[in-house]
């Protein structure tokens, strides 16, 4: 449902000039995104914001393909302004920006609605390549970093249940057999290609089960499937007593 029309016009907007706004509460930061992204054809920096609270305004008024969001902000913080645009019509993806990979922020930003994370320091090019990267629609962290963080903190949360809890989920109910398979290859961290060679599919084939999966559980990509999966304790974590 919102996830394909979220594609669709995160695909049409990268053609046509890629639109993103810059929360950071520190001016200095904000100027360096802004002078990277702004070098690269079709990305034009359309805002900034100071906090949480103006992220939010300004994202219902401004529209942006993508949010680059900070965690520590004052008035209100990066993880409860991601829960609110997450949570609103807007189209608008998030990536949270954090200082480490396997950080509790990063965590809560993948709870929250955030599509992905970047650490602060990345550099020019993989930043820009990871806007336009969800921007389409797909992930920008490996999803076996998002698997391995997930694992981390559901583990640390002790917040995982068993499998046979995890399908009294309505929605889980929706999905075929086939779909299930696939959804837990997602949340192992496998590629479509990966997928498609384990389950002896085509990789078009894994694309519409993906698609269908995503729309059926109401989610926005696939970053939002592993966190599902691991929140209704659909994967349970491995080694849980590492």
């Amino acid at each position: 449902m919102g996830a394909e029309a979220r594609s669709g016009m995160a695909d049409g907007a990268e053609h046509q000039g890629l639109r993103l706004l810059l929360v950071d509460d520190q001016p200095l930061l904000r100027v360096g995104f802004r002078m990277v992204l702004e070098s690269e054809d079709g990305i034009e920096v359309v805002g900034e914001a100071g906090d949480g609270v103006e992220a939010v305004r300004l994202t219902r008024d401004l529209d942006p393909d993508v949010v680059l969001m900070d965690v520590r902000m004052p008035v209100m913080d990066g993880i409860e302004a991601t829960r609110r645009i997450a949570a609103s019509p807007s189209a608008a993806r998030i990536i949270i920006l954090t200082t480490f990979d396997l950080d509790e922020y990063a965590f809560a930003g993948l709870q929250a609605g955030a599509s992905a994370f970047l650490l602060k320091d990345v550099a020019p090019a993989e930043l820009v390549h990871a806007v336009r990267l969800v921007a389409s629609g797909d992930a920008v962290v490996s999803p076996r970093v998002t698997q391995r963080l997930l694992e981390t903190y559901v583990r640390a949360e002790g917040a995982a249940v068993g499998r046979h809890e995890a399908q009294q989920d309505p929605l889980l109910q929706d999905l075929t057999p086939r779909e299930l398979e696939v959804l837990r290859a997602i949340c192992e961290g496998l590629s479509n290609a990966e997928i498609a060679h384990r389950l002896y599919l085509s990789e078009a084939t894994v694309k519409s089960h993906v698609r269908r999966i995503l729309s059926k559980l109401h989610l926005r990509d696939r970053v939002q499937a592993v966190v599902y999966g691991y929140e209704t304790g659909l994967v349970i974590p491995s080694n849980p007593d590492y």
